[in-house]
């Protein structure tokens, strides 16, 4: 508009920097609230912070799909529970974590859930439940999908399993049939790198600790054995400790 006056004032770059220097280069628009890294959440044993999400799982009609709800424990990496349903509802996840609530006998006021932004984790009636059991809610960034990396792990691991279905299911049921062995399987026969090679199902029920000083005597007695073939320790078999979800950026530098 200065150049259709024939005036020239300054190049926009220097403009740029003018308002950068006198605070004005911020966007300031209400409609775009600040989003802040969720608080971080620590867990040193079981039932401490539990982590969730929803997926989609494809069916033979194009644009529609079933569900599957998985909540997992973040120390132990245990699956604690999950559901598969023909829709996305906080009822369907609020009695889940009900459920669940009730099978791990959890303490009130001694738990984290961490999910998503979305509806079925933020309704009124989920809430309602959280408060009513005495579970903290914490919730990612919009759109933020590595705020909640335990559960889009756990969702990477069952959709690239050998056995997932190359073919949709046909019904609800079918679904949650071979969720039900993938669950079965992941906390009682995988042996997850995270937790020192263990099933979910050792380290949650405390198991662990003598399987990994088994597996230490094991490799001490090989090395006794045959001392020539270590340059140096056996391998760490000894337990991992705590577990944190978004850590604070000093920690985790």
């Amino acid at each position: 508009m200065l150049a259709d006056k024939g005036i020239y004032v300054a190049s926009e770059s220097t403009i740029y920097r003018l308002l950068q220097e006198s605070g004005q280069g911020e966007h300031r628009e209400r409609s775009r609230p600040a989003t802040h890294k969720p608080k971080e959440h620590v867990a040193t044993g079981p039932n401490q912070v539990w982590s969730w999400d929803i997926t989609y799982l494809r069916t033979p009609i194009k644009g529609q799909f079933v569900f599957l709800y998985l909540v997992m424990d973040i120390w132990s990496r245990k699956i604690v529970g999950w559901r598969v349903h023909d829709a996305e509802s906080m009822d369907v996840s609020s009695a889940l974590i009900a459920e669940i609530a009730s099978a791990e006998n959890i303490d009130a006021d001694r738990i984290v859930l961490h999910a998503d932004n979305g509806g079925p984790m933020k309704g009124a009636t989920m809430l309602a439940t959280l408060q009513k059991l005495g579970i903290a809610a914490s919730f990612s960034r919009p759109s933020v999908s590595n705020d909640n990396p335990f559960s889009e792990s756990l969702f990477r691991t069952l959709k690239y399993r050998p056995e997932y279905p190359t073919k949709p299911f046909e019904t609800t049921q079918e679904a949650a049939a071979w969720v039900a062995a993938f669950v079965d399987w992941y906390n009682t026969e995988h042996r997850h790198s995270a937790i020192r090679m263990v099933t979910p199902h050792e380290r949650h029920k405390g198991a662990d600790v003598a399987v990994l000083e088994r597996r230490h005597r094991v490799y001490q007695e090989a090395r006794r054995r045959n001392p020539n073939r270590w340059s140096g320790n056996t391998r760490d078999w000894s337990r991992p400790g705590a577990v944190t979800l978004n850590p604070d950026a000093q920690c985790a530098a």
